[in-house]
């Protein structure tokens, strides 16, 4: 993985939030891929070789010579496939599937004084694949001039392969052709100083928070079924560590919506009033949404903070090491806190005109963070997106009134509820009573009078 420096991420803190942001960005230019280990030199080798100690962050016994013994002038080892389809392989670490990766290394034929004349004279046969791209074959440089008995000194080619990543973290693989039964082990060709660079794939912005795609995990170069083990590793205060991709990092605004209730403005006067608005917002990552998508139960070392609910949310904030170590990366990083939830109220006057609806819209600022939860022992690895709100920049507040749709003009043209009027529904209205006589008191109690007007004379 592009093992991302302080001073990049600062750079892109400083950057500015990508407002608007477009559906995809443009595709940015070729950067360097980390190698782990591309001269062969760790573990540190006593003598010449060869040796066939495993090599530090590849897959495959293969046979290690020194620089001297390789016949080289710098500090690269040179490695020997061995035969019969043996390999070398490494995961690119941080390279995306749809990456555009060239790879640069040497070749040369076997250098071990095991080597009869026949077996390098015309060269020897390998094969050079990544992850999604097609198998090269190769032959290296031909030694016509070899003894066996007297080691050879080396006869590198530069080459190149160039693939498009199918997946993510391709694995790069070196396999030997040299099938002949009767060539000694260490008599193979020879590969050195390996190199990369990607134009890597521009990043979607228009991914839903609710949709950050699939988390993996990998020990070492091999992917892992699920997510438990490298979460488990994680699962201590300083267990891993969180390494954001800052090219895959991004602030935005979300999709804006209606906060509270529209007020509809039915009157034949302008009305204004003021009312309290209460917003909340909660962060989502990839690594639940794993768990839920595969329709299994989320284990407690893979829970962060991103529940919704806050006195949860709290919770885990305080208890599981991943929201620290995650937290701890963003603000060295961004010089600047992680927020996992936020809230907040404001108060808005509404002056809305006559006809006229008036309501609030809100579009938070969020951020999106992608990157990696790497041991200590670099060798579990547990990839991650995380989109939480983000206190940047503010969130928008659009306070807007308009027109009635047709369904609020009906509603404003109903008539006004009322109840029947049985008796004397449609006889015209007679007498009225002005409040001038006064009926006489009952003579008793609970019992009516018996006039009820008194005859004017």
């Amino acid at each position: 993985m592009n093992r991302t420096t302080l001073s990049a991420l600062v750079v892109l803190g400083a950057a500015g939030l990508l407002l608007p942001a477009p559906p995809v960005s443009a595709a940015p230019a070729e950067q360097d891929v980390a190698v782990l280990n591309g001269d062969f030199a760790e573990p540190v080798m006593k003598g010449d070789g060869p040796t066939t100690v495993g090599i530090d962050f590849w897959t495959g016994l293969n046979q290690r010579y020194s620089p001297t013994a390789s016949g080289r002038t710098d500090a690269s080892h040179g490695v020997a496939l061995q035969k019969d389809g043996n390999t070398l392989r490494q995961r690119l670490r941080g390279v995306r599937a749809g990456a555009k990766v060239t790879v640069t290394y040497e070749d040369s034929p076997a250098v071990s004084k095991e080597c009869a004349g026949p077996q390098v004279a015309d060269g020897q046969p390998y094969a050079v694949d990544g992850s999604g791209g097609p198998v090269q074959e190769v032959t290296t440089a031909g030694d016509p001039d070899r003894v066996k008995g007297t080691p050879g000194k080396g006869r590198w080619t530069g080459r190149a392969y160039v693939f498009t990543a199918g997946e993510n973290e391709p694995m790069l693989t070196f396999t030997s052709r040299v099938t002949d039964s009767k060539t000694h082990v260490t008599c193979t060709p020879m590969i050195a100083r390996i190199r990369a660079v990607e134009v890597p794939p521009p990043v979607d912005m228009t991914v839903d928070k609710t949709n950050l795609g699939t988390s993996e995990a990998y020990k070492g170069n091999e992917r892992e079924s699920s997510l438990h083990n490298a979460a488990a590793a994680c699962n201590g205060e300083n267990a891993c560590t969180f390494r954001p991709d800052a090219r895959t990092s991004f602030r935005y605004y979300d999709e804006a919506r209606v906060v509270g209730e529209a007020f509809v403005n039915c009157t034949r006067n302008t009305l204004e009033h003021s009312r309290l608005l209460s917003y909340a917002e909660r962060s989502h990552d990839s690594i639940s949404q794993t768990y839920a998508e595969a329709g299994l139960a989320l284990p407690e070392v893979a829970r962060l903070p991103t529940t919704g609910v806050r006195e949860e949310d709290e919770k885990r904030i305080k208890e599981r090491p991943m929201a620290t170590q995650f937290a701890l990366a963003y603000e060295q990083g961004w010089q600047r806190p992680w927020q996992w939830f936020s809230s907040d109220q404001r108060t808005v006057v509404e002056r809305i005109q006559p006809g006229e609806v008036s309501w609030v819209e809100m579009q938070p600022s969020r951020e999106r963070v992608e990157g990696w939860f790497v041991s200590k022992k670099d060798d579990y690895r547990l990839h991650a997106v995380i989109d939480g709100p983000s206190r940047a920049v503010p969130d928008r507040l659009l306070q807007r009134t308009g027109p009635m749709s047709e369904a609020e003009k009906q509603r404003c043209g109903a008539a006004r509820p009322m109840t029947t009027t049985p008796v004397g529904a449609t006889a015209p209205a007679s007498s009225s009573d002005k409040g001038l006589l006064k009926a006489p008191a009952p003579t008793a109690p609970g019992v009516r009078a018996s006039a009820r007007s008194l005859p004017l004379t």
